[in-house]
């Protein structure tokens, strides 16, 4: 068997597969309560509670799949991609983590009046600085974070390196040094993905040390066997290999798709993101282009507009009902605010959202709206609809800045617990799109393709391609 493990934002999942076959022995999801928010605006992690999680997930993963210890050939990594990680020897934390969530580079200092990502970004040379980055630089970016705290005089310094909270993990899980795959360090903001290094001409103008930041390996490189006393708590064997950490948007790719190359995916979880694979890299003011394993690219469209924006429309509701009718409003309105959507016919009778609550990747200032109201369209169930609608014309918004590239792709994938749990959802997809939307057979794709990837690593398969054909199918298919 392999593990696939995935450190995401608001739950750690595990999974257990089995190579020959491609079935799921076990899955296990822990919650994230290692992340905090200081103050308005800001996201951290506790790293030290981070871990103790990531032993709870591993040990209930392996007590539900009933294995030996040596049953397990290796486990594979990836999480949540942006943010910072500040560690020192021994995995052992400098300072909370900041997160992909973090808002702070979009204020301004004490004694400035320009926000610190506008500083960065001219520190840098301007938006063309970042063409070969892939991506301008947004807030929770590792890049523009580390350069917060260089201006706040709270960089640490030697020994401490500067990484993603899942390379962290692995540093952890093993004892050895940081590595860094590529599909992690291009979320920075400071990583050249074209000549697959740290962007030296970035770093010397934002004064960031070339200390600071690990090495670059390769995906399914083996970083160092699980350590003795994670091993023994976790009902693992000693020294069983862990494979460097990969992205959770390329992972979820790899996860997702029997053939990537012929797809376009869809993964909406608490952001959103729709991916095709290309063979060369891109520039597409936009959209970032991110490097993906064995030589390949990622053309991206990432929004904000995710399940979090759904989250927005249900805390409304529930302040209108603790607020105005002074009644005890249940935790969970998901179910019943999509029962309603269903209700009112597509096109939301005129009522139009843009859900940019907290902005986009490219216009922090962006805001939310809804337009076209009527006495008719203004109610709950128009909301909900128009809400879920508007996030579908953000994706398609972003495959038309893509398609002269790409063209388009046979299939449609669409991935992740906002497809998965919102069958309204995914229909509304599937028309925008006018193709039937594939839904993966494994959930946890992220780390089913952490999986996938550790397989060829470890030289159970060739490659991805190989592997993909071997392990991955789809379960459902929503028609148009």
């Amino acid at each position: 068997m392999l593990i696939g493990l995935d450190i995401g934002t608001t739950s750690l999942s595990a999974v257990a597969l089995d190579p020959a076959t491609g079935r799921q022995a076990a899955q296990r999801t822990v919650a994230n309560r290692a992340g905090s928010s200081p103050r308005p605006g800001r996201a951290e992690l506790d790293l030290s509670r981070l871990y103790e999680l990531t032993v709870q997930c591993l040990t209930e993963l392996v007590a539900q799949a009933d294995l030996a210890p040596t049953a397990i050939q290796g486990i594979g990594v990836t999480g949540q991609q942006h943010g910072v990680a500040l560690i020192g020897p021994d995995a052992l934390p400098a300072a909370p983590a900041i997160t992909w969530q973090d808002l702070r580079v979009q204020e301004p200092l004490p004694g400035s009046d320009r926000p610190v990502l506008d500083r960065f970004i001219s520190a840098a040379g301007g938006r063309e600085a970042f063409r070969n980055t892939g991506c301008l630089p947004a807030a929770g970016f590792l890049g523009p974070s580390l350069y917060w705290l260089r201006l706040q005089n709270a960089l640490p310094g030697p020994p401490v390196t500067a990484c993603f909270v899942p390379d962290a993990v692995v540093s952890f899980l093993t004892g050895a040094t940081v590595v860094c795959e590529p599909t992690l360090a291009a979320s920075s903001g400071i990583f050249d993905i074209r000549a697959n290094c740290w962007d030296p001409a970035l770093l010397e103008r934002l004064n960031l040390p070339g200390r600071l930041f690990p090495p670059i390996g390769d995906a399914g490189d083996v970083v160092g066997g699980l350590r003795r006393e994670l091993a023994e708590a976790a009902g693992l064997k000693q020294g069983t290999p862990v494979t460097v950490a990969l992205g959770d948007n390329q992972a979820s790719v790899i996860g997702s798709a029997p053939e990537p190359g012929k797809s376009l995916l869809l993964n909406v979880g608490t952001g959103g993101q729709i991916s095709a694979r290309t063979d060369s890299f891109h520039f597409i003011p936009g959209l970032e282009n991110r490097p993906f394993p064995e030589g390949k690219y990622l053309l991206i469209g990432g929004g904000l507009f995710g399940g979090r924006s759904y989250a927005y429309l249900q805390h409304f509701f529930q302040q209108v009902g603790a607020g105005l009718l002074d009644t005890e409003v249940p935790d969970n309105l998901y179910e019943r605010m999509t029962e309603l959507a269903a209700t009112v016919p597509a096109g939301s009778d005129g009522l139009h959202c843009e859900p940019f609550f907290t902005g986009s990747r490219t216009d922090p200032g962006l805001r939310a709206s809804f337009s076209g109201l009527s006495p008719h369209n203004f109610t709950p169930a128009h909301f909900a609809r128009a809400l879920l609608e508007g996030m579908v014309d953000g994706f398609f918004a972003f495959f038309e800045q893509m398609e002269p590239v790409v063209g388009t792709p046979p299939l449609l994938v669409g991935a992740g617990n906002g497809v998965r749990q919102n069958r309204l959802l995914a229909q509304i997809l599937a028309r925008r799109f006018e193709k039937t939307l594939l839904i993966p057979s494994h959930a946890e794709e992220a780390a089913v393709g952490a999986a996938v990837a550790a397989s060829v690593g470890l030289g159970i398969f060739q490659d991805l391609e190989t592997a993909a054909a071997a392990l991955l199918g789809y379960a459902e298919r929503v028609e148009p």
